[in-house]
């Protein structure tokens, strides 16, 4: 007979309990140096244009004042966005947890695992970084992407879930 009984919130896990492992801080900079390389672009594109154009110095001005403003945005909230971020490995399971104003924990079971890939950018690569992404089954691009990792926590990490997820199918 099929039963379904109820579980006592009390008894479920929190994700309070687990030690969350921190992104690289490097990965703070390397979000840096990429914000820079475009807000630099940027100013420079306004400079030419409106020297070409002969915009008058008060709008030239405004979008400047906008850009510094971009700027230190760019420059302060890399660092506190980085803080916020975690992962956990668990046996089942990964978690990763974003956010300074919307919080989102994201779990990805390894059962549902269908393809794992470490990439790294070169500027990434400059820093000695990688992104772990994962892509699930239903998913229609990847379902996880952790950036900000030591290339070689990467590689262990997507070796580790790719053990995970063949064993996982081996024992469905």
């Amino acid at each position: 007979m099929f039963q379904n009984p109820g579980i006592p919130l009390e008894e479920l896990p929190g994700t309070d309990a687990v030690e969350w492992q921190a992104l690289h801080p490097r990965y703070a900079l390397v979000i840096h140096v990429a914000s820079a390389a475009i807000l630099v672009t940027i100013a420079i594109a306004m400079a030419v244009l409106s020297l070409a154009l002969h915009v008058p110095w008060v709008p030239v001005g405004i979008l400047y004042l906008a850009l510094f403003i971009a700027a230190v945005f760019s420059m302060t909230w890399p660092g506190i966005a980085v803080k916020r971020c975690g992962y956990v490995l668990r046996d089942k399971d990964i978690l990763f947890r974003k956010g300074v104003i919307w919080h989102s924990v994201t779990a990805i079971p390894f059962n549902r695992v269908q393809h794992v890939e470490t990439s790294s950018t070169p500027l990434e690569r400059r820093f000695g970084l990688a992104t772990l992404q994962l892509f699930t089954a239903g998913g229609s691009g990847g379902d996880l992407k952790i950036g900000g990792l030591c290339k070689d926590v990467a590689e262990k990490l997507r070796a580790f879930i790719l053990k995970k997820a063949g064993s996982a199918i081996e024992h469905n």
